[in-house]
């Protein structure tokens, strides 16, 4: 499993296309911050945290992650080589648990720099003041398990098509409604228990749940769910291909 990872890794860093995603995702993200004078600018916030920057991570990520993800699978299929790496002395699960851990550290690398902000905004706050730092830990970690899920969404789609620009478009897609569509369907509706029964069924809420700093056992037990389910959709997907 760790030999695939680290073979990812390889593939990814082996091409300026690599650099450049990360380097595009990292700038995006700093002009929102620091430059562009909107919703997401920590300047213009007024409070000393990174909330900006929780909210619009997601955003940035639903492009990033089918980006990083898209050639998983659709790569190894167009060139051919699916099936021989499905003939080597491994399961099919640590096959595609390989190909998850890699694009997990690709997503490690482009927040890592990310930290530098809580450097930048602890350095502008008054004296007297301080960074809830357990928030913002809780918070990074919901950001975590957010790209775990769009990780698992976006192997799932790139199993399924060769051509690595589908398996982008369609990763986006899904990402996007189960972060954003089901609050929008939740808005259509009159009841109060099924609006809250369908807002609970999208990404979103869970997330903004641990950014408030509570971490509850319902909203960690979703994520793991959902990594479950487009982990195992991924693995009937090899299934058919091993027929």
């Amino acid at each position: 499993m760790w030999s695939i990872a680290k073979r990812e890794l390889r593939l990814f860093f082996s091409s300026p296309i690599g650099y450049l995603i990360l380097g595009t995702y990292l700038l995006v993200n700093g002009l929102l911050l620091w430059v562009f004078d909107s919703q997401y600018n920590v300047l213009s916030a007024g409070f000393g945290d990174l909330a900006p920057f929780f909210e619009s991570a997601p955003l940035l990520l639903l492009f990033l992650i089918p980006a990083l993800t898209m050639r998983s699978f659709a790569e190894e299929r167009s060139d051919g080589t699916l099936e021989l790496l499905l003939t080597k002395p491994i399961t099919p699960y640590k096959i595609i648990m390989g190909k998850f851990l890699g694009i997990f550290l690709l997503v490690l690398c482009a927040l890592l720099p990310t930290l530098t902000n809580l450097i930048a905004v602890n350095e502008l706050l008054q004296d007297s003041s301080f960074i809830d730092w357990g928030s913002m830990g809780l918070s990074y970690l919901g950001l975590l398990l957010v790209c775990s899920v769009f990780i698992s969404i976006g192997i799932s789609t790139s199993i399924r098509f060769n051509s690595q620009v589908t398996a982008f478009m369609v990763a986006l897609l899904i990402c996007f409604f189960h972060f954003y569509g089901w609050g929008f369907i939740a808005d259509t509706l009159t009841s109060n228990n099924l609006y809250n029964f369908v807002l609970r069924l999208g990404i979103q809420e869970h997330y903004y749940s641990i950014s408030r700093g509570v971490l509850v056992f319902e909203d960690v037990w979703y994520f793991a769910l959902n990594c479950f389910i487009f982990i195992y959709f991924t693995r009937n997907a090899i299934k058919q291909i091993q027929k």
